[in-house]
């Protein structure tokens, strides 16, 4: 609070504070936007080898693995599964019923044609025999008997007609006598006709008789024995299977089964190739022999019998071996081939154009979709893929046939890739592969 002053008082101001405020720098706008600049395109660099370097697998260095371009068959097969059998088995069995008695044929047995191999008890099969020659002997002695009385009947009558032109008899007696006569000639033909049905029935029951001896009706090997001593077959409703002969196990066929949609590719004549259990490390070859037409339809699956004739001079298979055949339908020998892998391959980065695909950007049609027997394939030259476009002719799933391209036997072509510390890089082609 200020007092009054005196007249000769002066009031003293105060003295100002002297106060340092410190200068700030200049700003520094341009300096700052090229730092920001610069650290935007490190980072854009950065990012764009990162992806680079994933694109490309794992960064380390490229491998290829190769395969040589050889000479050799290309061969179409179709795989089945079969059964070996003989060509051609006979079935023995019995068309009357009865007792075995005997057994004279085994297992494995060779036997020849007409050679007893069992006998049924052939006694009530003999008594019919005897009953049927007794009614036969019957019915001849009729026919001696009827024979006889004809001859008295025709006496009867030439003398009735001589003493009717006399009037010396009456007239139905004559006609007696003529009646008596013709019926004596009629009973000579039932007499004549019962002897032949009386000899049928000899002889159906001689057949009866004959049926007890089981005999082969062909030379070969019994493969399946169905009867022992004392056991009864009956043949009343159906014919009791006795044995199994094969007629020559030196020729044996396979029974393969072939789905419906490999069928169409198999025709007589056809090479195939087959491997059993029993010698795994062997190939059996034969041929085609027949297609046979009949579908055999097993839960919706629909297969064909085809039948393989095979040559076993050795004995080697066995009736019953399960083989697993192959068919071959197609074949190249001698041809410039590829591994069908090889066809398949495309480097990393490359991609194909699918057909009806445009080319370019600009909007106009691409070029004709190319036939689907053309391909390529990538050839290493001096470390680097070269696509090499060929024309491809068979294949068979392992190897391809080169119909045309510039390919000589020994280049080398790209299987696979892959980089130092990684899998395989490579991938197949897009679109369907090659068939032929």
């Amino acid at each position: 609070m200020n007092q009054p002053l005196g007249p000769n008082e002066q009031r003293s101001e105060p003295k100002p504070s002297l106060t340092v405020v410190p200068q700030a720098e200049p700003k520094h706008p341009r300096g700052r936007t090229a730092w920001t600049v610069g650290g935007l395109l490190a980072l854009v660099l950065l990012v764009a080898v990162g992806a680079a370097w994933w694109l490309t697998g794992s960064g380390g260095t490229v491998h290829y693995t190769t395969a040589a371009v050889t000479r050799g068959p290309v061969t179409r097969a179709v795989v089945a599964t079969g059964i070996v059998n003989p060509e051609l088995t006979i079935i023995v069995g019995s068309y009357v019923s009865g007792v075995i008695q005997d057994v004279t044929c085994d297992y494995n047995t060779k036997v020849k044609k007409g050679q007893v191999c069992a006998k049924i008890d052939p006694r009530p099969y003999q008594s019919v025999v005897d009953q049927q020659k007794a009614n036969l002997a019957v019915a001849e002695a009729q026919l001696e008997k009827d024979k006889a009385n004809l001859g008295y009947a025709q006496l009867n009558f030439d003398r009735n007609e001589r003493l009717a032109k006399t009037n010396a008899v009456s007239k139905d007696a004559h006609d007696a006598a003529a009646n008596a006569l013709a019926q004596a000639q009629a009973q000579i033909g039932v007499d004549q006709a019962t002897i032949q049905q009386r000899q049928a029935q000899l002889e159906a029951a001689q057949i009866n008789l004959g049926y007890t001896t089981i005999v082969s009706p062909v030379d070969g090997t019994v493969v399946a024995r169905n009867v022992t001593i004392g056991q009864t077959v009956a043949a009343s409703f159906q014919t009791p299977i006795l044995f199994l002969i094969a007629t020559d196990l030196t020729k044996m066929q396979v029974d393969t089964n072939v789905s419906e949609s490999d069928i169409g590719g198999i025709k007589d004549g056809n090479q195939a190739y087959f491997t059993v259990d029993a010698f795994p490390n062997r190939t059996f070859q034969g041929k085609v022999s027949q297609v046979r037409q009949s579908p055999q339809n097993i839960q919706n699956v629909v297969t064909y019998d085809v039948v393989v004739s095979v040559d076993n001079a050795s004995l080697a298979l066995k009736p019953g071996m399960t083989a697993a055949s192959r068919i071959v339908t197609n074949e190249r020998k001698d041809v410039l081939r590829v591994p069908s892998q090889a066809l398949r391959f495309l480097p990393a980065g490359v991609t194909t154009r699918t057909s009806g695909q445009r080319a370019g950007s600009s909007g106009r049609a691409g070029k004709a979709a190319a036939p689907s027997n053309q391909g390529a394939v990538y050839v290493l030259r001096d470390g680097k893929p070269v696509k090499v476009p060929v024309t491809v002719g068979l294949d068979d799933d392992s190897h391809a046939e080169i119909v045309k391209g510039d390919l000589q036997k020994g280049d080398r072509v790209i299987v696979t890739t892959r980089r130092a510390g990684s899998g395989n890089n490579s991938r197949p082609a897009s679109g369907p592969r090659l068939r032929f």
